[in-house]
């Protein structure tokens, strides 16, 4: 049995609307130990808008996303029917690395509108220092994930800003990894899957702008919930059906090893996927879609520069660390390329810089 070649379309629930949060007692009613893990800031964000105290034990994690965390959780917590996450993405990851510890279900509830962790059954798994370390995949979807929109709109515009960029790179990625598929080899679900990334770059490119305004204007629009959803979960949908042609590839394998700057771990993780996607354009030799998408890049406020993320040395000794990881044959930058090499991820880093 590998559970990374299993279709998981998503969640087991997914509900989105202005104020589901206010429902959440009602989906609670089914479980009987029930413990909640959240962050300092997260928990005040959602307690300013829930104005109601749950009656429920309260656990901090780390903000390591990381399985050292989630074990000492589980530890704390003993025993559960149920992991209640609220919070950003990792700490919905958190959340669902200690239900699986704990073998029990998980509710999450996003306070950012970020990207697909409150929705999916993978995890990005990080090492207690906040360096990258894996892609966890548990055995349980999440039981409900609650997207109340009107609470959304308390996202900061950068977090919003990076689960755009963190979306966007669901179509360039299935597009690399499948280019070199023939018609015929592409499974039911795989074209699926390809069909969902499309659609998700069609809804970015054209309601984003009208998305961030909305957010800029604290009013839910249909553009605004249009993007909400697709950065929850229509992201998590396109890795679901197409499994491992429809996950991380060049783009996130660049996130990987920009993770291991320190300078960088200020920079979200969608804004270093949305650099990451054109170091693998500049990878595949499409500098033609990098001039298409660089103005949508500058328009939503995603990094084209090294410089942005607050990496002021680009040579291969400084970046080494950077170019080992993105290339490393457990990463996923082979997924474009088996034969991916150093030297052509530093070469492709170089090409976007000189832009």
């Amino acid at each position: 049995m590998n559970i990374n070649d299993e279709v998981r379309p998503g969640g087991n629930r997914y509900v989105s609307g202005t104020d589901v949060i206010k429902d959440l007692p009602e989906y609670l009613a089914a479980f009987k130990d029930i413990a909640i893990v959240t962050g300092n800031v997260s928990y005040q964000v959602f307690n300013d808008y829930y104005q109601e105290e749950l009656p429920f034990p309260i656990y901090r994690y780390d903000g390591s996303a990381s399985y050292e965390n989630a074990q000492e959780i589980a530890n704390q917590i003993g025993k559960a029917d149920v992991i209640v996450g609220i919070g950003g993405g990792r700490v919905c990851d958190t959340a669902k690395l200690t239900a699986e510890v704990l073998n029990c279900d998980v509710i999450l509830v996003p306070t950012l509108i970020s990207n697909c962790a409150p929705f999916t059954p993978i995890t990005a798994v990080y090492y207690p220092n906040r360096t990258f370390r894996c892609m966890g995949f548990q055995t349980r979807a999440p039981y409900l994930t609650l997207v109340d929109w009107q609470f959304l709109l308390a996202t900061p515009r950068e977090y919003f800003e990076a689960g755009i960029g963190d979306t966007l790179a669901k179509w360039y990625e299935i597009e690399g990894i499948t280019r070199r598929l023939n018609e015929e080899d592409k499974s039911a679900y795989t074209r699926l899957g390809i069909a969902c990334a499309k659609e998700i770059a069609a809804i970015l490119f054209e309601d984003s702008q009208k998305a961030i305004n909305s957010l800029n204007q604290q009013t839910i629009t249909p553009a605004f919930a249009r993007v909400a959803d697709t950065i929850v979960a229509l992201a998590g949908e396109t890795g679901g059906f197409a499994v491992s042609y429809g996950r991380s590839a060049g783009a996130h394998a660049v996130h990987d090893g920009l993770s291991y700057l320190e300078e960088t771990h200020k920079a979200l993780h969608g804004k270093k996927v949305a650099y990451g996607i054109l170091v693998q354009l500049a990878y595949t030799n499409d500098f033609d879609e990098i001039s298409k998408i660089l103005p949508f890049y500058e328009q939503i406020g995603l990094p084209n520069k090294l410089a942005q993320m607050n990496i002021e040395n680009a040579t291969k000794e400084s970046l080494a660390p950077v170019i080992q990881q993105a290339a490393a044959k457990d990463d996923t930058f082979p997924m474009i390329d088996p034969e991916v090499t150093e030297e052509q991820v530093f070469a492709a880093i170089q090409a976007v810089e000189a832009l």
